[in-house]
């Protein structure tokens, strides 16, 4: 059988209609449980921080925009402790213009995106799914061997190296089911 990655945004009759009696599960932070607590935004806590050892964090969302530095705004450690799911991000609007992630709460280095995606944002999900997610990953794994599975998120971007779009989570999930992860 197959995992597919999809758009939240396309109707179901679309996707019943392109993949017949595939199970269609929404990862994203709308959907039902238990398939919400593949969001980035869940807050399963305690998730190591990248470069902070003794540091922790309620979500992955929480780390990525709690080291994102902007031209007004450097760190931000509250962010990492957010558990609600809601006012997470990190805007330019207030912030001006992201200059990159900082290598740890404390680091004098910033990393670009790409490589911040690669040492910060992929280590701390794949923490996620092999330290909170365990029982929904062998759950995914059984369903995978009698159908189709499609993978609903809001992006759909899957390349790690494309900086042009955000990275599809539920890429990184289809792609640590399939043990094919990105390095």
């Amino acid at each position: 059988m197959a995992i597919i990655v999809a758009n939240r945004r396309t109707r179901l009759t679309v996707l019943h209609c392109k993949y017949g009696d595939a199970a269609v599960l929404d990862v994203t932070s709308k959907g039902p449980k238990p398939w919400v607590r593949f969001s980035p935004f869940y807050p399963h806590g305690g998730i190591p921080v990248p470069f902070t050892p003794g540091a922790v964090a309620a979500s992955v969302e929480g780390i990525w925009q709690g080291l994102k530095v902007f031209e007004q705004a450097d760190v931000a450690p509250a962010t990492l402790a957010n558990t609600t799911m809601k006012g997470i991000k990190r805007t330019v609007r207030s912030n001006g213009r992201v200059l990159g992630h900082r290598a740890g709460l404390h680091g004098d280095r910033l990393l670009d995106y790409i490589d911040a995606r690669k040492r910060i944002y992929l280590p701390s999900y794949r923490w996620v799914l092999e330290n909170r997610l365990q029982d929904e990953v062998e759950e995914l794994r059984r369903l995978v061997m009698t159908k189709t599975v499609v993978l609903l998120d809001y992006e759909s971007n899957c390349d790690v190296d494309d900086a042009t779009r955000p990275l599809s989570h539920a890429s990184l999930v289809k792609r640590y089911l399939e043990d094919d992860w990105p390095e």
